[in-house]
């Protein structure tokens, strides 16, 4: 999958603190989030393709890795990206 600029721009605005903010825990965890889920509707489809599978489970650990940085940095930051229901992140 290749999200164009627009649609990368389009989820930097909405998460970060601005269309350019690439680098905040916040617009790294939603396009990990936008990427795991097109990853997921992929391999119910597709379910012996073993290369995104790996890939998938890669993206789920930095997420992962990404949400405990936030937690341990700013607990606040951390609830707020967990209460947002459309990126589908259960804690």
């Amino acid at each position: 999958m290749h999200l164009s600029s627009d649609e990368k721009v389009q989820i930097f605005e909405k998460y970060g603190k601005g269309k350019t903010d690439t680098g905040s825990p916040e617009a790294q965890i939603a396009l990990f989030s936008v990427r795991i889920a097109h990853l997921t509707q992929h391999l119910k489809s597709n379910h012996k393709d073993h290369t995104t599978e790996r890939a998938l489970k890669m993206l789920v650990g930095k997420r992962r890795r990404l949400l405990d940085y936030l937690m341990r940095k700013d607990i606040n930051r951390y609830r707020a990206i967990i209460a947002q229901k459309e990126l589908g992140i259960r804690k």
